[in-house]
């Protein structure tokens, strides 16, 4: 298993994020609420902010108690040639990496 230091520090991207501007500023904000302004600048939408079963997969799960950091993404919707015919928009919950904790296997 890798360390978070390590997850943060590699150069490929962990997360699913598409680079939305708007949904980077709401994860933002909650981040500030919860640890402060400072921690912006350790914050990276393609390393760090990751759902339950990223994390799972990563070896790491979410500590008891915390809070999941929601953010939107939009979903696609196709017809049976692969169309889009409509985009929604769906809530995802999102785990920091201050509040994730390591799988311990007793």
């Amino acid at each position: 298993m890798k360390s978070i230091k390590d997850i943060l520090e590699e150069s490929s991207i962990v997360s699913n994020y598409q680079g939305s501007e708007k949904t980077k500023k709401m994860v933002e904000e909650q981040i500030i609420k919860l640890y402060g302004p400072q921690e912006l600048k350790n914050y990276n939408p393609y390393k760090n902010a990751l759902t339950f079963a990223s994390w799972i997969k990563l070896g790491y799960r979410p500590k008891k108690g915390s809070k999941a950091l929601k953010s939107i993404t939009l979903v696609e919707r196709k017809d049976a040639q692969g169309n889009i015919i409509s985009k929604y928009p769906r809530t995802i919950n999102l785990f920091y990496y201050r509040s994730v904790e390591p799988i311990v296997n007793n």
